[in-house]
């Protein structure tokens, strides 16, 4: 028996799962031939580009109706160690007992994780980086109504405006306007411009959109301080604020440093083109974990659902197909694509890494709903479908949008 491991349950573990099962199927084998499992410490596929949106609970698929249809084994358990030379990865248990895994070929797809301030009063930072973060966000807003009447109740300063930060601090308008009337939203950003990221395709959108719903812009400042009911700014501004919300910085999960490769500056494992970690045949990376590079358009993904899909595809035919001595297939992932949220204002989507805007507000939106409700979420108890989806070439639904796409 061969066995592969897939270390993490979220988009690019799931459909690292999903392809290796499909090529496994492919070749008339066994779940005995050829034994795929998922160690995972949660019981869901967290929809993590959803959680900036209201009621995060929601935003959570049942990994047994994805994967046990297909004959994926999942072991649930915190990973604590990860031995490329035994080929093991230890974990505990949520009995807190410790199990070892073996495996012949690991693909680690444990994701990423907001890099935490250490500035004083950090503890009183929220985050919509996981589920529980999410939550407790969306909890605290809600008994923003309850509190005694105070200078900043109803104002949230979301640090970092980069893509994470545009969409929660547009959402907040609206999320924050159903409790109260004077709502204030304040984005702060350390360089001079939002969506630095992004470039200056979309950037008249975004700048709209921030207008259109009053966010109020500060560039060139970072946060010094947080207390319980204000913000202090590094020019010295000091603003009231019941809710600050920390988006600035993403880095690729703890677990790469158990695996001895080169990474990038955001801790990502550098792979090759088949998504193999680079000096260890056995083990691939995918999703947030991998510095992975388009072949297309010379330039290394972004860490985001749109590559992490691909990327677990990829990465999970490509370790079934090395234990069956079959070629293994270069990563190629879809022509690069940004679909932004920005709250009530709608959405701006721009095509290709000079980020081309092709559509904004209404239509945009309708696209965002698209891909955040169906296109994101794997199909559950349906093996068949879920399979059509998986391999290097799966199919995803047809995009029909409510108009015809154009820009406006």
């Amino acid at each position: 028996m061969s066995r592969i491991l897939i270390v993490g349950g979220g988009f690019a573990g799931v459909w690292s799962a999903a392809s290796a099962a499909k090529l496994r199927r492919a070749r008339g084998l066994s779940e005995k031939d050829l034994q795929v499992t998922v160690l995972t410490a949660g019981d869901d596929l967290i929809i993590r580009p959803r959680l900036y949106e209201a009621d995060p609970d929601r935003m959570r698929v049942p990994l047994d109706r994805v994967l046990g249809p297909i004959g994926v084994r999942r072991v649930a358990g915190t990973v604590t160690g990860i031995d490329t030379g035994a080929r093991t990865v230890t974990a505990v248990r949520r009995d807190g007992t410790t199990t070892e895994v073996g495996y012949d070929r690991l693909v680690l797809a444990s994701g990423s994780q907001v890099v935490r301030p250490g500035l004083s009063g950090a503890e009183h930072l929220f985050d919509i980086d996981t589920l529980a973060g999410a939550a407790r966000l969306d909890a605290h807003l809600r008994r923003l109504p309850e509190r005694a009447r105070e200078p900043g109740q109803f104002t949230a300063v979301v640090v970092g405006a980069g893509f994470t930060g545009l969409e929660i601090a547009t959402e907040l308008v609206g999320r924050l306007e159903e409790l109260a009337d004077d709502v204030r939203v304040v984005l702060v950003e350390r360089l001079d411009a939002v969506g630095p990221e992004l470039g200056e395709g979309p950037r008249p959108a975004i700048e709209k959109a921030l207008a259109d719903l009053g966010v109020e812009v500060r560039l060139g400042v970072s946060v010094d301080e947080v207390a319980r009911d204000e913000v202090r700014l590094s020019d010295g501004t000091v603003i009231p604020a019941a809710t600050v919300v920390w988006t600035a910085g993403m880095a690729a999960s703890p677990l790469t440093e158990f695996i001895p490769g080169a990474k990038d500056h955001l801790g990502r494992l550098e792979v090759d083109e088949f998504l193999r970690v680079r000096g260890l045949p056995d083990v691939y990376a995918a999703g947030d974990t991998a510095a992975a590079v388009s072949p297309a358009e010379g330039r290394v993904v972004m860490q985001s659902c749109q590559h992490a899909m691909p990327q677990g595809k990829f990465a999970g035919h490509n370790v079934a197909a090395d234990l069956l001595d079959e070629a293994l297939v270069t990563f190629q992932p879809a022509p690069y694509v940004t679909c932004l949220s920005l709250g009530p204002a709608g959405a701006v989507v721009t095509s290709g890494w000079d980020r081309e805007v092709q559509m904004t507000e209404h239509l945009a939106k309708d696209l965002k709903r698209t891909i955040n409700e169906q296109w994101i979420y794997p199909p559950v108890d349906d093996p068949a479908e879920l399979l059509n989806q998986a391999g290097p070439r799966g199919e995803l639904p047809e995009y029909k949008p409510a108009e015809p796409l154009a820009a406006g």
